[in-house]
């Protein structure tokens, strides 16, 4: 009997310590590396760069939807050839990058053709705009994915006075050498300066929003970012984001991603599990 006894707190204790291990090997799996974060913040990048590209060219087919019609756009490099084709009830502007990379005032190499359409006649209350891609790669990442983004203006806490605010619906994957990554979710963006002038590059936008990150290890990244703490971008910064935090979650684990207080540079910081901040280069 005590034999027995001996062999059955043995079993219980080696199904605990089996149990424990199993944990700590899931929770491991599921931590953070800076890696990780890194690229997060990279496919965040290519989209507020895609949703500079969509209102350029929106607004140059559709200079009435800018309170003051906009001059020509300097936002493109001149390596980019923009062609336009319509019917009676839609418009499509193919924007094509070339085959060997035309370079973007923040560095990034873009290479194949984005496509923007919409229908006609153009509305100021939920105007969709349709955006797909063809052999689109942003640096070493080919997107693909066909979303839309709704635009209309309204007010809200950021800007009391009537604004554009566009929301992006995000279906879209992301390949590179390490694998496919899939991000769903939305993105809202108001144009809280600038909207009123002639001129892009006094355009600042504020951006919320929800949306996740499945990575090709199978991990997923669940990303916020909150009313009070919004990205802010600036169109006067090559680098674009210049303040905001972005909180980011896995299973038992957290991170923040914080932009900074306003500097136009390409540094941020990352804390994870509340650990020191480590300033990260994009």
């Amino acid at each position: 009997m005590k034999t027995n006894s001996i062999l059955k707190i043995t079993f219980l204790f080696a199904i605990i310590l089996f149990a424990s291990c199993t944990k700590d090997n899931n929770d491991l799996a599921n931590a953070f590396t800076t890696e990780d974060l890194q690229t997060n913040a990279k496919l965040d990048q290519v989209a507020n760069d895609l949703s500079d590209i969509i209102d350029d060219q929106y607004f140059t087919e559709n200079p009435a939807g800018k309170t003051i019609a906009p001059t020509e756009s300097n936002l493109l490099p001149p390596c980019v050839t923009v062609t336009r084709t319509f019917t009676s009830t839609t418009w499509t502007r193919t924007i094509n990058f070339g085959t060997t990379g035309c370079a973007m005032p923040n560095g990034a190499i873009l290479r194949g053709i984005i496509r923007v359409s919409g229908v006609l006649p153009y509305s100021t209350s939920n105007y969709v705009i349709t955006y797909t891609f063809d052999g689109f790669r942003y640096n070493d990442f080919l997107v693909q994915g066909n979303r839309t983004i709704t635009r209309s203006l309204g007010t809200s806490t950021y800007q009391v006075n009537t604004h554009p605010i566009c929301v992006m619906d995000m279906n879209m994957t992301f390949t590179n050498s390490r694998g496919i990554f899939t991000r769903v979710g939305t993105r809202t963006r108001e144009c809280i300066e600038g909207y009123t002038t002639a001129i892009w590059t006094d355009n600042v936008y504020v951006i919320t929003g929800n949306w996740t990150t499945t990575f090709p290890n199978g991990n997923v990244h669940s990303n916020a970012i909150s009313n009070t703490t919004p990205l802010r971008v600036r169109l006067n910064c090559d680098y674009r984001v210049v303040s905001g935090v972005v909180n980011i979650t896995r299973p038992n684990h957290s991170a923040v991603l914080d932009y900074g207080a306003g500097t136009c540079d390409n540094l941020a910081t990352i804390s994870i599990d509340g650990g020191t901040p480590v300033t990260i280069t994009f």
